[in-house]
């Protein structure tokens, strides 16, 4: 069966994203590779899955619900549709950690400064 059209490709910047992913089990991880085919494949992203992080230099969160687990994974974009991960982490209360959004934004700043 073929894939279907991609209206973004996501990409993996250094081992952030990856440190997370390794410590999750398989069916988070299943869970977080049909949601990235979603945001690649889908022309709109619903916000359940993508947002934008208001206050923020334009980061995104990748919004995963497993069970009754909630993950999130920080995400910005580069030239309009990549969408490059930084950081994941579990979710456990309504208000997304300030340390945690911090340590995306310094990702992003590492990786802009790299980009130049």
């Amino acid at each position: 069966m073929a894939k279907n059209h991609r209206n973004r490709t996501i990409i993996f910047y250094k081992d952030y994203f990856r440190q997370f992913f390794v410590k999750q089990d398989d069916k988070v991880k299943d869970k977080i590779i049909w949601t990235f085919d979603l945001i690649e494949e889908l022309p709109i992203v619903p916000e359940a899955y993508l947002k934008n992080l208001e206050g923020t230099n334009g980061l995104y969160e990748i919004r995963i619900q497993q069970s009754s687990n909630t993950f999130r994974i920080f995400c910005f974009f580069d030239q309009g549709q990549l969408i490059v991960l930084a950081s994941g982490f579990q979710k456990k209360s309504q208000r997304t950690p300030k340390q945690e959004i911090a340590k995306a934004n310094k990702i992003k700043e590492e990786y802009e400064n790299e980009r130049k």
